[in-house]
């Protein structure tokens, strides 16, 4: 197969976004560390812009106020009148994309990294919205390969129904980055490292890029999410069964059809079923059980790149 060269523009502007749900604190921590002293993040010739997304939710230590921010950036909401009576995530989102956007236009940010953190144990996740993006697998590939030995996974959305509205959506270039496991409105120094690192590595790709370096054609493994996975529920809808002990901390693991997936009271086990091996993601996540989502199930698959390198060299 022979490899093309994709020869892409350099990249001026970037944000990184902390606070986007108020109570996953190690975004929130490093950004108001990088409003106060910005030197580790800045690169020659390179704009980045730290930025608090939901101060409101951020002073309360809570995911959200009104609505989940991160699913609201959809054409719909963007373009609804002004209003006070709007919830206040989709003014916000409108704010958001008045600053760093507007969304889908030449004037929106290059790239915004969105800081999370997950109760799962899911390590350091890079996740992806477009499987054809040279240059963003390009930059995970740097990454992943910066900080090895420690595993960084690549979680694929990209989906029909199940993709959805992120506040990064609005830049050319939408990278979340995701550290777990740490509990809502926790401190951890090794979480925070984790991701303090990725950014380096990120804002070290994007540097290496603009000088002029040439990435070679790379290949990454993805994991693609494929359904979300309610829990059992009885007749009034309350859960009936708990994430089993054998699924616990097993993101990214294995899942076989017969495998323990539930546990109910009673001591009775329920397995996955279905007649394929999974990997399952979010397993346990505590945000999700307001959107009844128990984890998710991700196949695994391969991504490649072409060589790229900035149009101007």
């Amino acid at each position: 197969m022979t490899s093309c060269h994709i020869a892409e523009d350099p990249i001026k502007k970037v944000a990184i976004f902390g606070g986007t749900h108020g109570n996953e604190l190690t975004g929130v921590f490093l950004v108001k560390h990088w409003l106060e002293n910005s030197t580790e993040i800045q690169r020659t010739g390179l704009e980045v812009k730290p930025f608090i997304t939901n101060p409101r939710a951020v002073k309360k230590c809570t995911r959200y106020i009104d609505c989940d921010l991160n699913r609201v950036f959809d054409p719909e909401n963007l373009g609804k009148k002004k209003s006070e009576d709007l919830p206040y995530e989709v003014r916000r989102a409108q704010e958001i994309n008045h600053l760093f956007g507007p969304k889908d236009s030449e004037d929106s940010y290059d790239i915004i990294f969105d800081l999370h953190n997950t109760t799962s144990n899911m390590g350091c996740t890079l996740i992806l919205e477009d499987s054809r993006n040279d240059f963003l697998i390009q930059m995970f590939h740097y990454i992943k390969t910066s900080l090895a030995p420690l595993p960084c996974y690549v979680y694929l959305i990209e989906h029909p129904s199940l993709k959805y509205a992120t506040t990064r959506s609005i830049a050319k270039y939408p990278v979340g980055i995701e550290v777990g496991p740490q509990p809502q409105g926790v401190l951890r120094a090794d979480i925070l490292d984790q991701m303090r690192k990725m950014i380096q590595h990120a804002l070290d790709f994007i540097h290496n890029f603009n000088e002029g370096k040439e990435f070679p054609p790379c290949a990454i493994e993805v994991y693609k999410i494929m359904e979300k996975v309610d829990y059992p529920r009885n007749e009034s809808g309350e859960i009936s069964a708990i994430i089993h002990p054998k699924l616990q901390d097993q993101d990214w693991k294995p899942l076989h059809p017969e495998d323990p997936v539930f546990l109910t009271l009673d001591g009775k086990t329920i397995s996955l079923g279905g007649d394929q091996t999974v990997y399952p993601v979010f397993v346990n996540e505590a945000a999700y059980y307001e959107k009844k989502e128990a984890f998710a199930k991700t196949t695994k698959l391969t991504l490649n790149a072409n060589s790229i390198r900035s149009s101007l060299h």
